[in-house]
């Protein structure tokens, strides 16, 4: 038998990923199931964005390119950040991934090893702990309030700093919570770590996704000081629908850039040559700007709806999401309770058997960090959303304590 090693023993699979996988168990076997789980857009790559794709498929655009991106596409990524965010940056501070958690991997592979610390606050994308354990450094986890819109504060922050810490791992707008940070909040954390040594690792996948008064911000063009201090993640897969291109993209200085890019050209050679060329015309083309204005007013009616949904369901209590498409509500005061003939102890057997018994599939919260909570994606349809929450609310009422 072959020894499994001990880091693969190590990391645990993705819960997203896993419970999106039940889902299409059960309907396999003809059951409808109301699927909360993934965080996909539920629309479809624009298509003159397709076109572009099927354009370079046609043109010889299908060899390898350079291991960090084609030139035209990392010179696209740039000027991109000095339109959307005034940021100053050229293609050399820029490196194309095979997705936005594959540049996250780069970026701590790159910068962080044993020994090291990694200060992140909960709750938290469910890969961010698992990738910094991969590199053999420790994450230091910050635990957040539903009271404060799960905010870290900057005396959490300074509290959690020691002399080993080598990097701060943002997320606004921020996966599991949909929390935006003011741009007055993140200066704050900034300024937290500027007398220190560590870089700052700011995942801003959702940027563009946000609702009402809340803006995404840069967090690069905070502090000019601390620039050659900040790293800074995005890509294709929210704000553009575009999953299954994988394409991500990290904006650092050119030296880490270039780092990466000699960790990357072992790992992947490259990113998809296509799907470079796809991108290009999504951050270059006029029309997505207005399809992306289409995808977010849909989402922020979706985020209306739900929000009305669960603040007539009993024992529920969430913070309004202000950007990405996800609710994060706390459903502990339903724990100890029994269902048919399960009792529900925690986030993982309360949604083992909400799935099992009314086909409703969330994702626990012990997954992101955050017992007691579950998250509700709400990138699909106002049906499956009312029918959903309707069987979510009839359920919870079965309980017996």
């Amino acid at each position: 038998m072959i020894r499994i090693s001990q880091l693969a023993s190590s990391v645990q699979p993705s819960a997203t990923l896993a419970a999106g996988a039940k889902a299409r168990e059960l309907k396999a076997k003809g059951i409808k199931v109301f699927d909360f789980s993934l965080g996909e857009p539920d629309f479809d790559t624009p298509k003159h964005i397709c076109d572009a794709a099927e354009k370079a498929a046609r043109t010889g655009q299908t060899h390898y390119t350079p291991a960090a991106g084609t030139a035209e596409l990392r010179k696209a990524i740039a000027k991109w950040y000095g339109r959307f965010h005034g940021l100053e940056c050229g293609p050399e501070n820029v490196i194309v991934s095979n997705g936005a958690k594959h540049s996250i991997h780069n970026v701590l592979a790159a910068t962080v090893g044993p020994g090291d610390e990694v200060v992140i606050p909960t709750p938290y994308w469910v890969s961010y702990s698992d990738l910094v354990m991969m590199t053999g450094a420790k994450a230091v986890l910050v635990t957040t309030a539903m009271e404060t819109g799960f905010k870290m504060t900057p005396a959490q922050l300074s509290a959690a700093l020691t002399p080993r810490t080598r990097l701060l791992m943002l997320n606004s707008p921020c996966n599991p919570t949909g929390t935006v940070y003011s741009r007055a909040e993140l200066e704050a954390l900034v300024d937290v770590m500027a007398p220190t040594e560590a870089a700052i690792l700011s995942d801003e996948i959702y940027e563009q996704l946000t609702f009402g008064t809340a803006k995404p911000t840069c967090v690069a063009t905070l502090r000019p000081a601390l620039k050659d201090r900040v790293i800074t993640v995005s890509g294709a897969s929210k704000s553009y629908a575009m999953t299954g291109w994988r394409i991500g993209w990290a904006v650092a200085p050119a030296p880490l850039v270039k780092a990466m890019d000699n960790i990357q050209s072992q790992e992947t050679s490259c990113p998809s040559s296509v799907s470079q060329a796809a991108m290009v015309t999504a951050l270059e083309s006029p029309e997505s700007d207005q399809c992306v204005a289409d995808m977010r007013a849909a989402f922020a009616v979706r985020r209306d709806l739900v929000c009305g949904l669960l603040s007539k369901i009993p024992g529920v209590q969430f913070p309004v999401p202000e950007g990405a498409f996800y609710a994060f509500f706390r459903v502990a005061d339903h724990f100890g309770k029994t269902f048919g003939d399960k009792k529900v102890t925690d986030s993982m057997t309360f949604c083992t058997a909400l799935l099992e018994q009314a086909h409703v599939n969330l994702v626990p919260g012990s997954a992101f960090g955050a017992e007691g909570f579950v998250r509700m994606s709400f990138a699909t349809n106002k049906e499956t959303i009312e029918g959903g929450l309707a069987k979510l609310k009839d359920w919870l009422a079965s309980g017996v304590k």
